[in-house]
Order: structure tokens, then sequence, then C-alpha cells
């Protein structure tokens, strides 16, 4: 059954369930201008997984491809397309379970042998930033997601260098103080690019674009109608982000609806009118594909189509309007890609 989702780009798509009682205790803030004595590998792990009161920090949000930090001080880092955490490796640092093989992902559920998930609580993993650095990741919890099988959500914590203790490395919201994550097959880089690599997984923050495109529908592990949605997911982390080039910029803004529909039929387009949103309003914005749009008819961002053109010069040709039928129009397009092949298109105010 065809079914249509109207997305807001930090529109909360779940309310987290705490692991336990939190205690009362108050994350120290890492001070850029002071040293931290170094805590000593014993009392490092021992830290691990203690109950902490949500931290409601402001940190920049935008809209995140991996929804994790882009720093661990307390200073904003411009770049967007940095994180504190892009990938995991399967095979575990420290386990509670003496011997514990390599795991392995089953869907979005992480598994080490024919126990429920929830035996890899008090797991260290080794990840790894987007400059290279490697991040100890500490496995708090795990909540089976209800009404779908196939998900598990994680409570993680990474060890922040910087402030010498465990933190939980997403950006948090009003809405969602205490994001979780999804585990996904593959790794994202910073240009938002997505591949195979292995023996590596990502741990996919609840704020970030990977996971929401997940809770849209697309799960990348799976298959519609026999076609698999692979290909659909990262087309939709590219839309969500408003990635035009396919390089990791996005041009959206905080609150921004839009509405996506897939040449798969997973999500149909919205055409009655509700509260959340209204058809008449709404413009077709782009056709998408794993590697950006191909083609455009507008910004998100309301910027001059010719901004697009500046910053990926031999990636789009203005030129004839080309009609996609339900008055979709793209008036510059991919040069040498069919527009018509696109996954997924969506609408915008």
């Amino acid at each position: 059954m065809k079914k249509s989702v109207l997305a807001g780009l930090s529109l909360v798509l779940a309310v987290p369930v705490f692991a336990g009682e939190p205690s009362t205790s108050t994350p120290v803030k890492p001070n850029p201008g002071r040293a931290v004595a170094p805590v000593g590998e014993a009392e490092r792990y021992a830290q691990r997984c203690r109950g902490r009161a949500p931290n409601r920090d402001v940190w920049p949000q935008g809209t995140m491809l991996w929804g994790t930090r882009r720093g661990w001080d307390a200073r904003q880092e411009p770049d967007e397309r940095r994180s504190v955490l892009v990938s995991v490796e399967l095979a575990p640092v420290r386990t509670l379970a003496p011997e514990m093989p390599p795991l392995r992902l089953e869907g979005g559920r992480l598994v080490a042998s024919s126990a429920a998930s929830r035996s890899l609580v008090g797991t260290v993993l080794r990840g790894v930033s987007s400059d290279g650095q490697p991040v100890e990741v500490a496995v708090c919890g795990a909540e089976p997601s209800p009404g779908d099988s196939e998900l598990v959500w994680y409570r993680i914590e990474a060890w922040n260098p910087v402030a010498q203790q465990w933190e939980n490395p997403c950006v948090a919201s009003n809405q969602i103080p205490d994001p979780r994550v999804l585990a996904v097959r593959g790794v994202w880089d910073g240009s938002g690019a997505h591949q195979e690599v292995a023996g590596r997984f990502t741990l996919a923050c609840e704020n970030g674009v990977i996971t929401k495109c997940i809770r849209w529908g697309y799960k990348p592990w799976a298959s519609h109608n026999g076609q698999p949605l692979a290909e659909l997911h990262q087309a939709c982390t590219r839309m969500a982000r408003a990635d035009y080039c396919g390089n990791g910029q996005n041009h959206t803004r905080q609150d921004t609806a839009i509405d996506m529909y897939d040449r798969l039929g997973v999500l149909a387009r919205t055409t009655e009118r509700s509260a959340a949103w209204d058809p008449e309003r709404a413009s077709f914005e782009a056709a998408w594909a794993a590697d950006g749009a191909s083609c455009l008819a507008r910004t998100r961002d309301r910027r001059a189509l010719e901004t697009v053109l500046r910053e990926c010069p031999e990636r789009f040709q203005a030129g004839p309007t080309v009609e996609l039928g339900q008055g979709d129009r793209c008036t510059m397009q991919r040069t040498r890609v069919s527009p018509e092949a696109a996954p997924l298109r969506n609408r915008a105010y």
C-alpha cells in the first residue's frame, strides 16, 4: 500500500525511552583553555555507561548527515563535513563476556550470537572520527523498536579525550535531549558518499538524515516489491540535506517542510490538504539520485539556481524545461544524465 510522508528537516521522529534512571549529576563541560588530566584505562572503562542527566547544550544543528558532534571542544566547528564519529569496527575492543566474536549486522540489529542484542551492553567498540582519529565507543543500552523487529535503538557513549569522560556523541535537541543511534551497514565520508567497507559500519544518530531516511521508510538493507532500497536510501540522504552537488554541502534551513515521493511507490506524493501540508503552496524542487540532484527547478533555501551552477559548474547545465509528469518540471539538469530515471523527487514550500 502506498503511503505519503511529510518531513520537516528537524522533525522529531520518535520520543526517546531512557534505559535507566539518570543521575542528577551534570556533565563537566570541556574548557578549551584548560587541560584535563588523563584518565587511566581501568578507570576509563569503569566509568562507561553510567547514568547521566540529559545534556541540553546547544551544538551546531543544521541538517546533519551522521547527526554527531563536529568536534569535542566547546568551540563551534564550522565544517559540517566533520564528525567525532563516522564509522565503527565490528570487532569489539572490550566486552563483558569473554571471547565475544566479531559482531555482524542483520538488518538494523547488531548480533554477536543467537543471544538477544541486550547482551552487547557494556561492549566497547573501536570507532574513527572524520579526521582519522581513533574513538572508543561503549554500547550502553539496546531498545528494540516497537512494531519493527528489524530495528534496534542503541544508546552509546564515546570517550571524549578533551574532557576525559564518556559522552553521547550525538547532537541533542530540545525534543530529543539524549539521542539514540541505529546500526547501518557501510560508511559515509564527508562528501556524503556511501561505500561498503569490510568489517566497518555506521552508528547513525537519531537527528541525522541517515537515520531519518530509514524512519521514513527507506531501509537500505530491505526491498520493496522485489526492488532493493539501498539506492533510494542514499538518494534520500542527499534530498534531506538538499545536497544538490553531491559534495556534502547542504542547502536547506531548519524546519523546512518537504514532501517526498519515489519511483518504487514506498512513499506517494501528498495531494490532500492537511494541517501539516498544503499541496497548493508547494512546488517541485528536484529529482534525486544516490550522488545528488539529477535536475532542479528551484533551491530549498531560495537562493538563485546560479549559485548551484557556480558551486559545481561541471555537473549541471541550464536548458529547455524537462517535463517529468504530474506537474514536475526541471529547468536545470545534470549533464549526460536522464532526470526521468531518478528514483526520488520532492516538493517544498
